[in-house]
């Protein structure tokens, strides 16, 4: 029985496309599906169930940070049958050919934080999407012609901008990692999909430039993120 989530088993698709914003999700629900309806809006995480030319889909959002995308994500995958989650949020980038506004398909997830031991017991700081799922989203993005650069991220525990030695943190990232952004929820989700043998992705559209010291304004973030949603709808759309 789901402890945060109101929906009734049969009203969440299969397919669940996951922004860290509950109006992120009411904003999608209300411009991209039809016949959306509210099926969930326990604490305020909205969650809505509709359709995308034809195939059912759930947007819901997991609020931020590992621990709470891993409530909604073992809640969704365990108890509503969810076969497969994709995360859209935003980054911030670390490297110089990462430019605002570009789209990021997550292949790997490395975190210095104990989520995974946390939850199972095991160390592991590095996790993946599921190939699968990552390889529709890259065809998809070629017949959409919407550009998509497939990167490893760091997942932190805090927001880089308000650390106060963001610097370190970056230059302390494993080189061979080769991590070009972060961001703070996809390592849970990959592991939670992982652990439970269900399909995860994380596409993520660089709102910030450590290098560059440029960031988008709260109102261009909420307004540059189509090509990334229409993305992801297009590939819910296609996945078995």
């Amino acid at each position: 029985m789901a402890i945060h989530n109101e929906a009734k088993k049969g009203e969440i698709a299969k397919i669940v496309l996951m922004p860290g914003d509950p109006l992120r999700a009411k904003y999608i629900a209300e411009h991209y599906l039809e016949d959306a309806k509210l099926v969930n809006q326990t604490r305020n995480m909205f969650g809505f169930t509709g359709t995308y030319h034809g195939k059912e889909v759930t947007v819901m959002a997991s609020g931020m940070g590992m621990p709470s995308m891993g409530i909604y994500a073992y809640e969704l995958y365990q108890f509503y049958e969810v076969e497969t989650i994709i995360r859209i949020g935003s980054c911030g980038s670390y490297v110089e050919n990462l430019n605002l506004l570009d789209i990021v398909l997550v292949h790997e997830s490395y975190t210095t934080g104990n989520f995974a031991e946390n939850m199972s017991g095991e160390k592991c700081d590095t996790v993946k999407a599921s190939t699968s799922i990552n390889r529709m989203i890259k065809e998809v993005a070629k017949q959409q012609n919407i550009p998509c650069i497939e990167t490893n991220v760091a997942c932190t525990e805090c927001f880089d901008s308000y650390m106060i030695h963001p610097e370190d943190y970056v230059k302390n990232l494993p080189k061979e990692k080769q991590i070009s952004c972060s961001e703070m929820e996809a390592f849970a989700l990959f592991y939670t999909a992982k652990m439970l043998h269900k399909k995860a992705a994380c596409l993520l559209t660089v709102v910030d430039s450590n290098c560059k010291k440029e960031v988008l304004s709260a109102e261009a973030r909420e307004k540059s993120l189509q090509d990334m949603i229409k993305l992801a709808l297009e590939s819910a759309y296609q996945i078995k």
